[in-house]
């Protein structure tokens, strides 16, 4: 039995709650997780259908996206992927999905504003979007620079993964992380309700302001500052 067969199982349960979410179609999408210790990332095989993905099927790679481990491809988006991981060092999880809203207003090439207390649950922020990729990164090497992308964006905006742990990649479509798989695909959900919530009311009306200050305040940290009280703790 493989020595990764623990993170393979966790990999294997986030990647098959996207076709339960309705997050995408097919085979689009995938989910990572990475074991620090031993310098690993488990991920969904590079264009299986959901229904037919087993656990032996996830792929194991390192971090400069060697085969360590498996009989498939590994993901297109695998080095999407190890980039976040190598510059993010508190992951442990990574989600890409094509979720119908997100991906609207990745093409769109706008951020989602705050509008409403749910987004403010899981951001203080809009989610932002990063800049079209150029023709020359587009020429490199995609994947690698899709993850530049996102990295060149919260470096930019001074933004902290641990904060902010969803993106729309311009022209493409999100991408979300967490502590864990699990966490991961959790924000990917939570991203595509928040979309979809953020188009209809600016439907509703275009001229919704954001949220104030205040209600993002308690709701953001009654979740997540040290005085904590939403849920039933550790």
């Amino acid at each position: 039995m493989s020595q990764f067969r623990y993170l393979k199982e966790l990999v294997y349960e986030a990647n098959m709650e996207i076709p339960r979410e309705q997050l995408a179609i097919v085979t689009f999408g995938n989910v990572s997780g990475v074991d620090r210790q031993h310098g690993v990332v488990a991920i969904k095989p590079s264009g299986v259908p959901y229904h037919r993905l087993k656990v032996d099927d996830i792929v194991i790679v390192d971090l400069d996206n060697k085969l360590v481990e498996g009989d498939m491809r590994p993901s297109s988006d695998t080095k999407t992927h190890t980039l976040l991981y190598k510059h993010f060092p508190e992951i442990g999880g990574v989600c890409h999905t094509h979720s119908t809203y997100a991906v609207a207003w990745s093409q769109a090439m706008r951020s989602i504003p705050n509008l409403g207390t749910t987004h403010a649950d899981h951001l203080t922020k809009s989610v932002p979007v990063t800049e079209v990729m150029s023709d020359e990164a587009i020429e490199r090497d995609y994947e690698l620079e899709t993850g530049h992308q996102i990295l060149h964006l919260f470096n930019r905006e001074n933004l902290s993964p641990q904060e902010v742990e969803m993106v729309l990649v311009a022209c493409h479509g999100p991408f979300t992380w967490g502590k864990d798989p699990a966490k991961a695909i959790y924000n990917s959900i939570v991203l595509e309700e928040v979309a979809k919530m953020a188009f209809l009311t600016l439907q509703i009306n275009p001229a919704t302001p954001t949220i104030k200050q205040s209600l993002i305040d308690k709701h953001y940290f009654r979740k997540h500052g040290k005085d904590a009280y939403y849920g039933q703790g550790c």
